[in-house]
């Protein structure tokens, strides 16, 4: 049998393997219908779990479990909290135990994932949906959680949370935000850059650079550009047909940034999607060579082709103040102000 070949048979077999009773379905045409956690109230019971990188630092779980007891909450740590397998967390076992498990527990009302890194990806088969459809609950965290995020909501359409993880920054900002999304939840939720006082004369921070003009409404999906791209061919991916793509990412160069968007434009995600937002490139600068592609000529060379309503500069990604964005929920997208609104309700009535 000739190399590629043999490889292809793999790859597809690979793909389809059963695990916990669950048969995942490739090459889904359309997503789940939402499926919405209940809000938290102050007392609640939250788990805190590490489904991908180590934490080396011992203050780091302590300084989690102070953050969600200063929000308010309870906290409860997984079994397998502070293992380490390498970099990881543990085992893909031991980490996937603990994540479904507090799905399992009827007390614990929300997920906090304390960290991101890496090694999420590898959990996604050991994930018990079923669990997951019959206990929705909120789930936090962004960087590698970008993995969990569209697992769950390309599964079961739970709504998930892409913001600050548990050992993360927990300012003023990023806790009224947690505060008004989780306990408050009085309407429509409105992210909007935050203009910061300067002495200069031009506001330089938080800009918004508009692609292009318009706006758009559809299911806010994406996450971290590197993790997202390594789940594709997976059924691990929604479907991008008529969403809003939100995407950011931490150290890559720009020739990184264009491999992974053309890795989006040959799954057709540009011809799909209804609107895009780029947030934050952090440590994003070219290294030396022959020359480089800016980070503005490569959006403009994906997106506006397509004309879709699509700006950058938001308050996500790898940045102290970050919004906290509800994945999978409808939104609307203003390219010209750089603003996104929610346009449904994000937790279920009790």
């Amino acid at each position: 049998m000739k190399k590629r070949h043999f490889l292809q048979k793999i790859s597809l077999g690979l793909g389809v393997l059963p695990v916990l009773g669950f048969t995942p379905s490739a090459g889904k045409t359309s997503s789940p219908k939402n499926l919405l956690p209940a809000a938290l109230k102050k007392g609640d019971l939250v788990g805190l779990i590490s489904p991908s990188a180590a934490t080396a630092d011992l203050m780091q779980f302590t300084f989690a479990k102070e953050a969600m007891e200063g929000l308010g909450l309870k906290v409860i740590e997984g079994k397998h909290l502070k293992n380490r397998r390498g970099h990881l967390a543990g085992t893909d076992e031991e980490r996937a135990a603990d994540l479904n498990e507090m799905f399992a527990n009827k007390a614990v009302k929300a997920i906090i994932c304390i960290r991101g890194g890496s090694g999420a990806a590898r959990i996604l088969p050991l994930i018990d949906y079923k669990t997951v459809k019959n206990n929705p609950k909120p789930l936090l965290g962004y960087s590698d959680i970008t993995a969990l995020h569209n697992a769950l909501f390309a599964q079961t359409g739970l709504i998930t949370f892409h913001g600050p993880n548990g050992s993360g920054t927990w300012g003023k900002f990023n806790v009224n935000q947690f505060k008004r999304l989780f306990f408050e939840n009085n309407g429509k939720l409105v992210y909007e850059n935050e203009v910061e006082e300067t002495e200069d004369l031009v506001v330089k921070k938080n800009r918004i650079r508009t692609i292009f003009s318009g706006k758009a409404t559809g299911e806010l999906v994406g996450g971290n550009l590197t993790v997202l791209t390594s789940l594709a061919g997976s059924p691990y991916l929604p479907s991008f047909k008529g969403k809003i793509l939100f995407l950011e990412d931490i150290g890559e160069e720009p020739y990184r940034i264009d491999r992974m968007m053309s890795t989006l434009m040959l799954m057709g995600v540009f011809q799909e999607i209804k609107g895009f937002v780029f947030g934050q490139c952090t440590d994003c600068d070219p290294s030396g060579g022959y020359g480089n592609l800016t980070l503005d000529q490569i959006f403009d060379d994906y997106l506006l082709p397509h004309k879709i309503p699509a700006f950058r500069g938001a308050m996500i990604g790898h940045v102290p103040k970050q919004f906290l964005l509800p994945h999978g929920a409808k939104v609307i997208l203003d390219a010209d102000q750089g603003i996104l609104t929610t346009d449904q309700s994000i937790f279920k009535t009790v």
